[in-house]
């Protein structure tokens, strides 16, 4: 190792890595590694060596199992996958069916459902009080249409004529007031 903490040497298997890094790596004279179990030099307490022997046969037993039933699930997974891929189930098509299902569920859930029956009869008793709100002022709009007061103010707007320009042609018995045929060239924009 360089003094600077890092191995130069491209073809190492130390390159980059610190020193400080591998102090927690017991190591025997010779400069190789020890095992873990051989590395705290002791039993347990309350152990044989018979019994740390027979664990650690089980422990390596139990862990082979392990490595066997992952790759059985990677083999299954792979298999499953082939199996869909075939039957032309794409991913999106799971997903649609996943969405549907679960959309389904809800549906059914008793909390949707009362919700549903809840924003049914809200909406119900809101469309009835607009209706009756539009026949108040519906009713309210015809008292007034027929009060004094009202047909006083009718008669005079209909009494009065518009002032308009000089244009003095009629059209439909009414005078106009702005020619849209002819063009005004002092329009203010």
């Amino acid at each position: 190792m360089e003094p600077g903490g890092q191995d130069i040497n491209l073809n190492s298997p130390n390159k980059g890595l610190l020193s400080d890094t591998m102090t927690d790596v017991p190591v025997d004279q010779t400069g190789s590694r020890v095992p873990a179990d051989a590395a705290g030099a002791g039993l347990p307490e309350g152990l044989t060596e018979a019994e740390v022997e027979e664990l650690q046969a089980d422990l390596a037993k139990v862990e082979e199992e392990i490595l066997t039933l992952r790759q059985v699930l990677v083999a299954k997974e792979r298999y499953a996958a082939e199996l869909k891929r075939k039957l032309g189930q794409t991913p999106l098509n799971q997903l649609k069916a996943n969405l549907s299902k679960g959309l389904h569920d809800v549906q059914m859930s008793t909390a949707y459902k009362k919700t549903q029956e809840t924003l049914s009869t809200a909406g119900q008793k809101t469309s009835a009080a607009l209706s009756n709100v539009g026949s108040v002022i519906s009713r309210k709009l015809g008292d007034m249409r027929n009060s004094a007061t009202f047909k006083s103010f009718e008669e005079r707007v209909v009494g009065v004529k518009p002032r308009g320009s000089t244009d003095s042609t009629e059209e439909n018995g009414s005078q106009r007031l702005h020619s849209p045929d002819k063009s005004q060239d002092s329009a203010p924009f």
